[in-house]
């Protein structure tokens, strides 16, 4: 039983049916919709997910991503590194709705495994040898319902449930102090049309922007980030909360940029979206016996590496791999975790550190007014830490990925 009907959830339940196993996912909303604003999928989830046979539903629906430009905030370009296909990968990288992208997985899931069961809150759970009680509520009805599964997983997010039943000794959402503003709205052409742009710093103020859809090219995905407290901790996060124009568009009042209006475009949207920036500290174990973790609710990230969404892909795999490998569905899950845990754990904190930041930074102090040429204000080192550190907050590695062996159990070859 998977809880969770999310893009952790879901690629956990097509990753255990390629694999030839049953399972059934359960969400507590009375109806998944195409919620959220963009995200991007990274050449390694992209290769799962074609293992999965979505290929051609993400290229129809995505942008392929080209590359990923940092600027200062007057637009002047410090770096820009190709993304996908462009950097050398078998795969490219998609910027693209989440919640296009989780109708998608969702369509797949009711096509070859059926629904998802919905309107049904997890509450609790027990275990023995012989596998999980699950203790779920009805939504509609109020009524407890329990049931048997053999693994209990939980991809019930950053707020997970599960995870606290796990970890009930406490386990905060830290801060860095950083707030977000997320947003779509209709603008003019970023950069090339396949570019994530990354402009200014969120010492003072930090705007991405990128395109999100295939059939609607001049649909752009926003995010404002401006640190506004210290750090700390955060009782509570909602991705749905609403935010208001009036406390995002001040900061980016006085920006002069040259790419295009990003005033304009902050106005012109109709949700604006706001959100802290927090994660959790790693756990020193995901799971106990036959429950485990996967994706947010296992590890959250600061989403500043466009690799949250693909972290959870390669959980689902290999929790796949793992549970189809192995006679005992709790050395699957030791086995799965002590695969996927040590990884997880480093972005968490490479993540926190904001590698990008510093160097951004070191621009704002030497160039304040702008320049013609970043060689007049970083050196070729400096040029190439930032760049590293970009690279070690995606997990991004051209010829790791395209040589190793598939987390496929099948035996097939990615196309």
């Amino acid at each position: 039983m998977i809880i969770g009907g999310g893009i952790g959830g879901l690629a956990t339940a097509l990753s255990l049916h390629a694999a030839g196993l049953d399972c059934v996912v359960v969400d507590a909303a009375e109806e998944l919709l195409p919620l959220g604003v963009g995200i991007n999928l990274q050449p390694h989830a992209v290769r799962e997910l074609t293992e999965l046979g979505l290929a051609e539903q993400l290229a129809a629906t995505g942008v392929e991503t080209s590359f990923m430009t940092f600027t200062d905030r007057f637009g002047n370009q410090i770096l820009a590194l190709p993304r996908g296909r462009s950097a050398g990968y078998r795969w490219p990288q998609y910027s693209i709705h989440r919640g296009q992208l989780q109708m998608i997985m969702l369509e797949a899931v009711r096509e070859r495994i059926g629904q998802v069961r919905t309107g049904l809150r997890f509450e609790d759970f027990e275990q023995d040898g012989s596998g999980v009680t699950v203790t779920l509520r009805d939504q509609a009805t109020g009524r407890t319902v329990r049931e048997h599964a053999d693994v209990l997983v939980g991809a019930d997010g950053v707020l997970s449930t599960v995870r606290s039943r796990l970890h009930p000794e406490g386990d905060p959402l830290t801060w860095g102090g950083i707030r977000m503003w997320r947003g779509m709205a209709k603008g003019d052409q970023v950069m090339d049309g396949a570019t994530v742009l990354v402009s200014g710093s969120n010492a003072a103020a930090k705007f991405v922007a990128y395109h999100v859809s295939a059939s609607d090219p001049g649909l752009v995905n926003w995010v404002a980030e401006v640190k506004v407290a210290e750090p700390g901790v955060v009782e509570e996060a909602d991705w749905s909360r609403e935010g208001r124009l009036e406390d995002v568009a001040p900061h980016f009042a006085g920006w002069e940029f040259r790419h295009f209006d990003i005033p304009g475009l902050i106005a012109a949207t109709e949700r604006i979206l706001e959100y802290p920036m927090v994660d959790r500290d790693p756990l020193p174990s995901w799971g106990e016996g036959r429950v485990t973790l996967l994706g947010d609710a296992a590890h959250p990230l600061y989403p500043i590496g466009s690799n949250g969404g693909s972290q959870a892909v390669l959980d689902a795999r290999v929790l796949a791999r793992c549970l189809a490998t192995y006679d005992d569905p709790a050395e699957a899950l030791k086995a799965y975790e002590g695969e996927r845990l040590p990884p997880t754990s480093a972005l968490v904190h490479a993540h926190r550190s904001l590698p990008i930041e510093r160097t951004v930074r070191l621009v704002t102090e030497r160039a304040p007014g702008g320049f013609a040429d970043v060689a007049d204000v970083l050196t070729p080192e400096e040029l190439a830490e930032m760049a590293d550190a970009q690279h070690g907050i995606t997990d991004a590695d051209v010829r790791a990925l395209n040589e190793r062996p598939s987390w496929s159990v099948t035996g097939r070859q990615p196309s």
